[in-house]
């Protein structure tokens, strides 16, 4: 295979990956709490040894000239999402840095999403039955509060994440940060959970809760469509590339043997 079509076919892979993230983005547009990937691809010369990176760039094609695109990496985006306002008050927004703490089957593991609810034994639960950490462990909540009810609702949740139900202080959510958190692991359902020992949380500081609101997801919707029409346009370019250095190859193999 010549080194044209090595070139080509890198740059359509790389294409056909950028693809596979937008659209895992696009599909989580109505997500709650949904962070959307952003790719980066990294070129090299083809005359230069992979070891030697010339370049790393967010977001963007393939560029003209003698690069050899080899490899695309995925980061997460962790700006946040439009809040609505939902008037569910076991729906709940952070509004600033942090992460809700869960406690899953695999261990604690973090999220933005904040649709959460009540398990039969009146305990905060997120919508896979996940239970809701509090500083003090899971959140009792009184399964008979009239949670709807706008007037004298006994559930309520202030701006530092104090849970209280009847007007009695219960807990507090624990809300947690991360220095880096791109160290994060994606694990499905809007989750996080931590790699290796040099991950640890910490109290997350410069945050707001709102309660009966909701984190949606930051995907853009319209540049996502955009981005994937484009990407669609240029994997196709390339394809055509490489069935033209093809044909040049072959009519080049048939002159030679004749």
């Amino acid at each position: 295979m010549t080194g044209s079509i090595y070139m080509a076919a890198s740059g359509a892979l790389a294409y056909k990956k950028r693809l596979e993230v937008l659209s895992n983005n696009l599909a989580n547009v109505n997500t709650a709490g949904f962070k959307q990937e952003k790719n980066t691809f990294q070129a090299y010369f083809l005359s230069e040894t992979p070891n030697s990176e010339i370049a790393n760039t967010s977001n963007s094609a393939p560029s003209q000239g003698p690069l050899f695109w080899t490899q695309l990496k995925s980061m997460t985006d962790y700006s946040p999402g439009p809040v609505k306002e939902t008037g569910n008050y076991l729906d709940v927004a952070i509004n600033g840095r942090g992460f809700f703490a869960v406690q899953t089957p695999y261990g604690v593991q973090y999220t933005r999403r904040g649709d959460f609810t009540m398990n039969q034994n009146g305990i905060l639960v997120t919508q896979q039955g996940y239970p809701v950490m509090g500083e003090g462990g899971e959140i009792p909540v009184d399964s008979q509060a009239k949670l709807t009810d706008r007037k004298g609702h006994k559930f309520s949740v202030d701006e530092k994440g104090n849970v209280s139900v009847d007007g009695n202080h219960v807990d507090r959510l624990r809300i947690v940060d991360f220095e880096k958190p791109q160290l994060l692991e994606k694990v499905g359902h809007s989750f996080f959970k931590t790699i290796g020992l040099h991950v640890t949380e910490a109290p997350a500081e410069n945050f707001r809760i709102e309660q009966g609101s909701l984190e949606l997801s930051n995907v853009d919707a319209v540049k996502i469509m955009a981005e994937l029409i484009e990407v669609v346009r240029g994997y196709e370019t390339y394809q055509k590339v490489i069935r033209s250095i093809d044909d040049v190859n072959a009519k080049i193999i048939n002159e030679v043997g004749k």
